[in-house]
């Protein structure tokens, strides 16, 4: 059996990207949750996934709107990393997000924000492995600095030498 705060520990230990996974609920208000659980997983098709936990309010909504955008954050994104990291309906309260002609919630400042549709879905233990057949790619005007996650904490990347 391993110890589950030690699995938290180790798998903290890797430096992740955080990602906003976001979509409209039946009444076409913003919902969506903060994820590092995501990656490209192919080209041709172009497919990505992120992995929701089964227990989250907003899991049944994703699955169930069939489409979604997965926003790749940057480092002034803070707060919307913590806002959809929070449980309730109003996480998205004084978020900045607009439509996109697809009909996704789009959240301003992002480093690179992917479109999708939902292709598959499998059982990943406690959390889903939702996949996304990618239909949009929307990259900044200008570069941004990106969001990492590593023990516990949110900060930007820093330079790579």
């Amino acid at each position: 059996m391993i110890e589950p705060g030690i699995y938290k520990e180790v798998m903290g230990s890797f430096p992740s990207g955080v990602t906003v996974v976001t979509t409209l609920d039946a009444a076409g208000g913003i919902v969506g949750i903060t994820a590092s659980a995501f990656s490209a997983l192919s080209i041709d098709p172009a497919l990505v996934l992120f992995c929701p936990n089964y227990a989250s309010d907003t899991y049944p909504i994703l699955r169930d709107s069939k489409q979604f955008a997965i926003h790749l954050l940057c480092a002034d994104q803070q707060a919307e990393a913590y806002a959809f990291a929070g449980k309730g309906k109003d996480k998205a309260k004084g978020i900045d997000w607009y439509l996109s002609e697809r009909g996704n919630p789009l959240l301003r400042k992002a480093t690179a924000i992917i479109e999708c549709e939902l292709w598959r879905e499998y059982d990943g233990g406690d959390h889903a492995i939702i996949v996304g057949a990618v239909k949009n790619l929307i990259l900044p005007e200008q570069a941004v600095t990106p969001m990492v996650y590593h023990r516990g904490k949110l900060g930007a990347l820093p330079q790579l030498a």
